[in-house]
């Protein structure tokens, strides 16, 4: 096999590949909808503590957490010093839960409270609006709605 049929090979597979991707990107932004929730009263809080927890102050945390009314007790999420929680907002609220968090465990800890800025960005904080990526997405999903 000669050098030039081996280089034509090589780079119709690259070709091929990058084609194959790129029908796969596009056909999953395509089946990719706007999540709807069906229970439209669950919200997510988080709880910041002052150092990371052990494994006894996590376990504690938790159980504390789940005596409290309005809490869904299996999304009860201890990381580093972060503690993010599920909780119905027709029985409490992230201050509430706070509150009765502070009271059952002395924690030297505060209520994360998101910055104005990032409330009222209407795509996730994560994502900018003028990017490539953000755009091409828009212009795919516009393509097949």
């Amino acid at each position: 096999m000669t050098t030039r049929k081996k280089i034509k090979i090589a780079v119709l597979s690259l070709l091929g590949t990058f084609l194959l991707l790129f029908i796969i990107l596009v056909a999953h932004i395509a089946m990719s909808r706007p999540l709807k929730l069906d229970v439209p009263n669950i919200q997510v809080s988080r709880i910041d503590f002052s150092e990371p927890l052990d494994d006894a102050k996590k376990k504690e945390v938790t159980e504390n957490l789940r005596m409290i009314k309005g809490i869904t007790t299996d999304n009860i999420i201890v990381k580093n010093n972060v503690v993010v929680y599920f909780h119905d907002n027709r029985y409490t609220n992230s201050q509430k839960v706070f509150d009765q968090l502070m009271a059952k465990g002395h924690y030297d800890a505060k209520m994360f409270t998101v910055p104005r800025q990032l409330a009222s960005k209407p795509v996730c904080p994560a994502m900018d609006p003028g990017s490539f990526k953000y755009k091409f997405a828009l212009a795919v999903q516009s393509v097949f709605n």
